[in-house]
């Protein structure tokens, strides 16, 4: 079944201001999102997650020059840096600026992802806001690589699912995750 690509990202959108939690399509793994500056939203997802509360989440950016609103001091040439990457990586920033205590680690660092997905991406341009993006998995356990291995559980609690790439069976795996010093020198931790 063909579901329209206009009217999913309107749904989103809708479920989003309310405070609802989203299982959607990303540039890597299906994803449980919702507006990563909505402190009971975020929570809710540690719930349906079963994730401990020091366990930060991936925050998406629809561009690379975003990332200039919520990070004080960022590396040097960071959306040169990002433009280049080949492959989805999200990337820790220190100093993040505006987000909730709930999202960012004990350290105050946070991973934050441009996405280059288009469906993410349009979603992020039209919702004016980032959204957070954690593996559709229950908290130690693999995260799904198809939307048909998600958790029933998982599905059982969102507040929408959006059906656009649910027959999708191109394989993606969870993104590269860097960090970035003030230099500019990149450690991959996650590859």
């Amino acid at each position: 079944m063909d579901y329209g690509f206009e009217d999913e990202i309107k749904k989103c959108i809708n479920v989003l201001k309310e405070g609802g939690i989203i299982l959607y399509p990303t540039d890597t793994v299906w994803g449980i999102g919702c507006d990563a500056l909505n402190i009971n939203a975020i929570e809710k997802i540690y719930t349906i997650k079963h994730r401990p509360k020091d366990k930060s989440m991936i925050v998406l950016l629809a561009e690379a020059r975003d990332i200039l609103n919520y990070v004080a001091i960022p590396p040097p040439d960071i959306i040169s840096i990002i433009e280049n990457f080949e492959t989805p990586t999200s990337v820790i920033y220190d100093n993040v600026l505006g987000f909730p205590e709930q999202i960012v680690k004990n350290d105050g660092t946070l991973a934050i992802r441009i996405t280059n997905d288009i469906f993410c991406k349009a979603l992020i341009k039209r919702y004016k806001r980032p959204i957070v993006s954690t593996s559709a998995n229950i908290s130690g356990r693999m995260a799904p690589t198809f939307f048909k291995d998600i958790d029933k559980e998982i599905k059982d609690n969102m507040d929408y699912i959006v059906q656009y790439r649910q027959n999708d069976i191109k394989y993606r795996k969870p993104s590269r995750l860097v960090k970035i010093n003030d230099d500019g020198i990149l450690t991959v931790l996650r590859d």
